[in-house]
This record gives C-alpha cells, structure tokens and sequence, in this order.
C-alpha cells in the first residue's frame, strides 16, 4: 500500500530501496527518462554518456527552445546578447529531445509519466530536473496581463528592455543582477528592495553599501526598505506614498523549488524535493537533482553544486560510486569583483575559535571579509578585490591555508599566490564548462587571442559569465611569457 504522507513515504521507500532495486537503477543500460531541460538536466545527459550509459535516454522541456545558460538571461534583457547565445552546446547523438512539452504528471505504480496532451510516456529510472519558480508578490493591478509587467525567469520573460524607466522589484541576487546591467546599459533603473541594502542575506552591511554605490554608479538607483504595493499603467506605487515611473516593471522576487510533479507522485517534500546522498527520492526508481531537490546535510543551490550532482548522478546510475562530493558554497554574482564565499550563516554568525580577517577601504570600492578556521576561508565576501576574488576563492574551494601575511593575498600584492603563474594547469577556470587554465593557454597558442575567440574555442565565459575577469588575466600571462 503506498504511504499517504511525506513522512511515511520517505520511510516506506527507503526500506524498499534494495539491492535489486539499486542494482536495477545502476547497471548502466536502464531507460532514463529526464523531465526537465535546464542546465542541471544537459549537464546530467551529457555526463550519462561521458561515463558509458548504454541504455535510451529521453528529455522533456516544457519550454519550446533548447536548453539554455539561465544565469545569463541578464545580457539577453540588457541587449548585451541575443537570446540564440544563451543556447547550450546539442546533446550526444542518440538522446531524443521533446521541447515544448510539459508532463503533468507522474505514475510510480505504472512507472510513467503523463503529458499535458495525455500522451502516456513509460520510464525504466526518472530524473526529475524541474528546476524553481518564480514567488511572485500580491501586487494590486498586476494581473497577468498588466503593461510593462513581466517575470524574467525565462527566455520569455527576459526579451530585451527597449525603451523608458525599469523598476526592478526585488534585490536579492538575480534583481541587483538585472538592475546593474540594465544601469550599465543605459536605462533609468530603480531597484526596490525590502531589505536594508541589496542582497542582505548574502552581504553584510559595508559590502551592501559598497554594492548600492556600484549600482548607482552604473545608473541604478536602490531604494532600500522599501515595498512595491501596486502597479498602474506605467508605475509603481511604493509603500510610503510614492509614484515611481515604470515602463517596465520586473518583478525578481525570488524562487521556490518546483515540486509540484514530485506532488504528483506523492514523494516526500519538505522546501524541495528531498533526496538521499545519492539523489534518491523516497521512490527507489526516481531521482532529483538541482534547484528542485533538497540534499540532506550539504549546502546546495549554485551552479558549482548542480555540475556536481549531474556528474554524481550519471556515476551512479552508470554503476559506479555516485555519491556527490560536497560541493563549497561559493557565489559570484555578475557585479565586478563581488564573490560570498561559505553558507552566510557562517558570515554572518561566525564561531568563537574563528579568526577575522577585514579590509575595508570604501574610497577605492574595496572590502574584504574574511572569517577562518585553522587558517583556511570557513565564509567570506569580497568586493572591489578583483585578484583576490581568484586567489581566495580557489584557496577556499581547494579546502587549502592561507599565506600569512593576509593583508598582502587580499590585495593582491603577494606574488606567490596572485601572480598570473600561480594557478596549476588542472585549476578549473570556467566552472561552467570545467575550462582549465591548460585549456585557456592552450586555446592562446593556437590563436585565441582575445575573450571571444577564447570564448569560441574553449566556452569559456559563456556560462555565468563571472570567469571573464580570470580568463583576461591568463591570457595577459600567456601573452607577456
């Protein structure tokens, strides 16, 4: 009987999980069925095949176009790219891929899933890949056909912004995102935000306020403790009163975890999906990785992570040893010199054992944040440091200490570990494509000698794009050697 609760159903599957079972979802030859299009998805299908996978491989996305590079819907709104640019390298011959079709729902006991059509489709091991949805705030007059209005969640939502004053409500990550490049690109931009300065819950208050004057710098005005309560046609009405002129009104008011087919198939959810060291669900022929999953005991939710558990994934359901190594938090927002390093609540409420490590000079745009533990990074934040956002990072990601003299490896005037020679030949560069710095001079020597020639050669930077600054500097190197 199956059980009616999340509760009781990660309980039931995970005594069901047997060795057969396991055997069965991990000999390399199973149909793998995928429902969802995203990164994390072409990422798993491309390592599936990597790793041998024998067996068919299908993909549903809802969406109409091809999996493509989300975190760079930003330069599609800002005009810096078309929307064709975004798309993700074709996946191995052989994966049929239905775009345009959204599954509805999904049967465990028959092991199928249902198509919006009601088209039945059967799966040997589904990988649900759903990915997040927009939480969007209740705003009088903002139905789903008000002017101006729009969620840049998607490839739909983000076409270029043409003309007349943004309003981008929402300053977590991805609004201060939009609302600097479209600053930078010249429009009149407003960024409301609810909290005491951008991306509170990733910056403490200096680097806020270092990031709110970059913004203004750029042509974006943020106006902090603030609330949109309404929209008019062609404005936004603030909660003290106010009137702020809005051809376009974007609303980057965060994401939740898609759960809803998990819902379907009554697996246990509890904010995501929840998996077990392996991406299991509570259903021993269904996994979930990604924005839609929960990962028990590991921080989760970057692009970093979601590169690991596809890897991970494909490994196990290739046969081998697929347990995710325990990716570091680390993000870099599409800001110059900007990275939050560690869980922010490690920033934000560090041990008693914990060194400081602080460097702020507000007049040049730098500050530093660095808090340790045995003399490695345990959290961090960095702005305006452009070499020490490389340097530190990867010190931090390599889990490895630090020199001691800080000061100077903040600053960047400690050679042995900033200078160009400094990274290894394996150092991973371009996380997004796992470009190597080997990769990056190789690509030089045979004639890649700037960014989009680097960029077509190796697909360095045409991920997130936060590389770029990295991959100038090696180039830099290669050239001056």
């Amino acid at each position: 009987m199956r059980a009616t609760t999340a509760t009781t159903a990660t309980a039931t599957a995970s005594d069901s999980a047997t060795a057969s079972d396991t055997a069965t979802a991990a000999d390399g030859t199973s149909a793998v069925t995928v429902i969802g299009y995203g990164p994390a998805a072409h990422r798993l299908v491309q390592r599936l095949r990597h790793h041998g996978h024998r067996g068919p491989v299908t993909v549903f996305g809802a969406e109409p176009q091809p999996a493509y590079q989300r975190a760079q819907l930003t330069s599609v709104l800002d005009g810096t790219l078309p929307a064709g640019a975004l798309t993700l390298a074709p996946l191995p011959a052989g994966v049929e891929v239905r775009t345009g079709t959204r599954i509805t729902a999904v049967d465990p006991r028959r092991r199928l899933v249902r198509a919006e059509d009601g088209t039945e489709h059967p799966y040997g091991i589904l990988v649900l890949a759903t990915g997040s949805r927009p939480v969007l705030p209740q705003l009088a007059g903002a139905g789903r056909h008000a002017p101006g209005l729009r969620v840049p969640h998607t490839l739909r939502g983000a076409r270029p912004v043409t003309k007349g004053p943004v309003v981008v409500v929402g300053g977590g990550l991805r609004g201060t995102e939009t609302a600097y490049a479209l600053g930078r690109a010249g429009h009149d931009v407003t960024l409301v935000h609810p909290g005491a300065h951008p991306m509170h819950r990733l910056l403490d208050g200096r680097a806020g306020a270092l990031v709110t004057a970059a913004l203004r710098e750029a042509g974006a005005v943020a106006e902090t403790g603030r609330r949109v309560v309404a929209v008019e046609p062609g404005k936004a009405l603030l909660d003290d009163g106010r009137l702020l002129a809005a051809g376009t009104l974007l609303l980057c008011t965060g994401t939740a975890p898609d759960t809803a087919l998990a819902r379907t198939a009554r697996l246990a959810v509890r904010h995501g999906i929840v998996v077990d060291d392996r991406l299991r669900t509570s259903d021993p022929y269904i996994y979930a990785l990604g924005d839609c999953a929960r990962p028990v005991g590991r921080h989760h939710g970057t692009l970093e992570s979601a590169w690991d558990e596809a890897d991970a994934l494909a490994r196990t359901l290739c046969g081998a040893d697929g347990s995710p190594v325990a990716a570091r938090y680390v993000v870099r927002p599409r800001l110059p010199a900007l990275a939050v390093l560690g869980p922010p609540d490690a920033l934000h409420a560090p041990g008693d054992r914990d060194e400081h490590v602080v460097l702020s000079d507000p007049a040049r745009g730098r500050y530093g944040r660095l808090v340790l533990r045995e003399g490695r990074v345990r959290a961090g934040v960095l702005v305006g440091l452009d070499r020490a956002v490389a340097t530190v990072g990867r010190l931090y990601t390599e889990d490895r200490p630090l020199p001691p003299d800080r000061l100077a490896l903040l600053l960047g005037t400690d050679k042995e570990y900033t200078g160009g020679s400094a990274l290894p030949d394996t150092a991973v560069v371009c996380h997004c494509n796992n470009v190597t710095r080997k990769d990056l001079r190789q690509a030089w020597r045979q004639g890649a000698h700037d960014l989009p020639a680097i960029a077509a050669a190796t697909r360095a930077t045409t991920g997130c794009g936060t590389c770029a600054d990295a991959v100038r500097r090696i180039c830099g190197t290669a050239a001056a050697s």
